[in-house]
C-alpha cells in the first residue's frame, strides 16, 4: 500500500472514494457537509431517508456523487460519543472492510475523529493497520480463483490532514509484519518446518543490519542442550535454534533486547498424544516464532537505534521410537536436571534451553519469550488478551504501555514464589508439569527458572495466536504489534 499526505479538501480530491464521517445524531462532518453542499443536498437526503443513521462504524457507499472530484463517497457512522481508542478502531476497521477492495485510491477525511485520547497521529497508524487486515488473504496453498476480483484491492491512501506520513509508514511496517507473521502461521506443518522457519530468517540477513546464525540440533545436543533436543528428536525434522541479530544503536557495544518465540511446526503432544479433534490447529503452535520474525521485519524496515536480539527454537513434538517418554528425566543447557511427566508439556523444554544460550552468550537487557504455551492460559484469557507473566515491575510497564497503545492486549497473571513448589519432583530438580492447578502459572514458573538475575517476561498466546473456524479460521499475527511498539520505545 502507498500512502500520500493532501492538503486538497473532500471535494477536490482525486480518488476511487472519499471518506467522510457523520455521527449518530445525523450531524456530517464538516467534509461530509462540503460534498453535501457540493451535491445539492445528497448526503442529507440520505440520511433523512434512513439510509444510514451515524451509529458506530456503519457505512453506506455512495457511487456517483455529483459536484465532486472523487468517483464514491463513503459515510461512516462515528456514534453518539467522542472517540476512545477501542471505538476508533471499530471506525477504522470498518472503513477498511468497506473500502480495501476499491481498487485505486482511497482519500480519508477523517481528522475530526481526534481528541485528548486518540490524536491524529494515532489514528494515522491504526488507519495502515486496518486495511493490512482487510486486505490480507493466505494464498500459498490456495491460490485466488478468480484473478480480476483477487487483484481488486486500494493501492493508495490519501490522508486529508495534518502531516502523519511517518506514523503511515510505520502503522504500514507493522502491518507487513503482521501478515507475514499470519502466512506464517497458517501455513501447513509440512511446508512450515524448523528448516523452513530457518530459511525465512536467512532472507532477513540480506539487510546489513542482520545477521542471522543457525545452530542445528546435533550441535546443541552437543552443547549440552538436553531439554531442547528431548523434544527435537522424536521427529525425522531436524530442530534448529535460529538467531537473527539486529544492530542498529549508535553503539554496537549497547545489551541487546532479545525477543524469543516458541517455533513448535507441529505438536501432537508425542507420547502424550493429544486428542484427534482440532489437532491440524497444531500448525499454529509456531505462532511465537511467526510473531518474532514478523517483529524483525517490520524493525528492519523501520531501522530503530536500539540493538534487537530475535531467537526462535523451533522443532516438530511427534511420537516415535526415538521420541521422550512420560518419567524420563533429561539435563538442561543450564545443567538442572528436568523430569519429563507430559510429552505435551515440550514447549518449555525447547525455551528453557534457548533462554539459558540467549542469556549467557549475550548479556541481554531484557528478555521476552512469546509462545503458544498453555490450553490452561487460553481458558483463563479466552481470545481477548495475551496472558502476561513477569516479575519486573519496569519490564511488566513498558508491555503493557505498549499493549495499550497498538490495541494489542495483554492481561497480567500471577507469578508468584508460591505456585513453584507445583513443580517440585523427588527425581530431578523439576517437573516440567505442576499438576491440574494454575497450569498457565506454573508454566511460567518453569521459565523463570532459567532467567535468574535478567529482566524476563513470558507473553502466553495460546488464547490470541489464532482463532475462527471454517472459512474465518487462521492466524492473527499477535503480538507482533505489541513487540514493535515496545522495541521503538527502548
Amino acid at each position: 500500500m502507498q500512502y500520500q499526505v493532501s492538503q486538497n479538501s473532500a471535494t477536490d480530491v482525486q480518488a476511487s472514494c472519499i471518506v467522510v464521517t457523520l455521527d449518530q445524531t445525523g450531524k456530517l462532518s464538516e467534509a461530509a457537509e462540503a460534498i453535501n453542499n457540493a451535491a445539492n443536498g445528497f448526503l442529507q437526503a440520505r440520511v433523512d431517508a434512513g439510509d444510514i443513521s451515524g451509529k458506530l462504524a456503519e457505512t453506506l457507499l455512495l457511487p456517483g456523487v455529483s459536484g465532486i472530484s472523487a468517483e464514491r463517497v463513503l459515510l461512516v457512522g462515528t456514534g453518539d460519543k467522542p472517540q476512545t481508542t477501542e471505538t476508533a478502531l471499530k471506525v477504522l476497521n470498518a472503513i477498511a472492510a468497506a473500502s480495501a477492495k476499491l481498487s485505486g485510491s482511497v482519500a480519508l477525511s477523517i481528522h475530526n475523529l481526534a481528541n485528548e485520547e486518540v490524536s491524529e497521529s494515532w489514528l494515522a497508524e491504526q488507519t495502515a493497520m486496518a486495511y493490512g487486515r482487510s486486505q490480507y488473504s493466505f494464498t500459498a496453498t490456495k491460490p485466488q480463483a478468480d484473478n480480476d476480483q483477487a487483484a481488486k484491492k486500494a493501492e493508495q491512501i490519501i490522508w486529508l490532514g495534518t502531516d502523519v506520513s511517518s506514523q503511515l509508514e510505520k502503522g504500514e511496517a507493522i502491518a507487513q509484519g503482521v501478515n507475514y507473521a499470519r502466512d506464517l502461521g497458517n501455513l501447513p506443518g509440512n511446508i512450515c518446518t524448523p528448516s523452513y522457519l530457518a530459511e525465512e530468517a536467512e532472507k532477513l540477513a540480506d539487510n546489513p543490519a542482520v545477521e542471522t546464525t543457525i545452530i542445528d540440533e546435533d550441535q546443541m545436543e552437543a552443547m549440552g542442550a538436553g531439554a531442547f533436543v528431548s523434544v527435537a528428536k522424536g521427529s525425522i525434522e531436524p530442530g534448529k535454534l535460529i538467531i537473527m541479530k539486529y544492530s542498529g544503536a549508535d553503539n554496537a557495544d549497547d545489551a541487546p533486547h532479545i525477543i524469543l518465540g516458541k517455533g513448535i511446526t507441529f505438536d501432537t503432544g508425542g507420547i502424550s498424544l493429544k486428542p484427534g479433534a482440532k489437532m491440524d490447529e497444531m500448525k499454529y503452535d509456531m505462532c511465537g516464532a511467526a510473531s518474532v520474525l514478523g517483529t524483525m521485519q517490520a524493525l528492519v524496515a523501520l531501522k530503530p537505534k536500539v540493538n534487537i536480539i530475535g531467537m526462535i527454537t523451533s522443532a516438530e513434538n511427534m511420537p516415535s521410537g526415538h521420541a521422550s517418554k512420560p518419567g524420563d528425566v533429561v539435563t538442561s543447557l543450564s545443567g538442572k536436571t528436568i523430569e519429563i511427566l507430559n510429552t505435551d508439556a515440550e514447549g518449555r523444554l525447547v525455551l528453557c534451553d534457548a533462554l539459558t544460550y540467549g542469556i549467557d552468550n549475550f548479556k541481554p537487557a531484557s528478555v521476552v519469550d512469546i509462545a503458544t504455551l498453555t490450553g490452561a492460559c487460553m481458558a483463563a484469557l479466552g481470545a481477548v488478551n495475551s496472558g502476561l507473566f513477569t516479575k519486573d515491575e519496569a519490564l511488566a510497564d513498558e508491555l503493557q504501555l505498549a499493549a495499550r497503545y497498538s490495541r494489542d492486549k495483554v492481561w497480567r497473571l500471577p507469578l508468584e514464589d508460591d505456585y513453584q513448589e507445583l513443580l517440585d519432583t523427588n527425581f530431578a530438580d523439576m517437573a516440567n508439569i505442576g499438576g491440574p492447578l494454575a497450569g498457565a502459572t506454573t508454566a511460567a514458573c518453569f521459565l523463570a527458572r532459567f532467567t535468574e538475575g535478567t529482566p524476563w517476561a513470558h507473553l502466553d498466546i495460546a488464547g490470541t495466536a489464532w482463532g475462527g473456524a471454517g472459512k474465518t479460521k487462521g492466524a492473527s499475527g499477535r503480538p507482533v504489534a505489541l513487540l514493535v511498539n515496545y522495541l521503538l520505545n527502548k
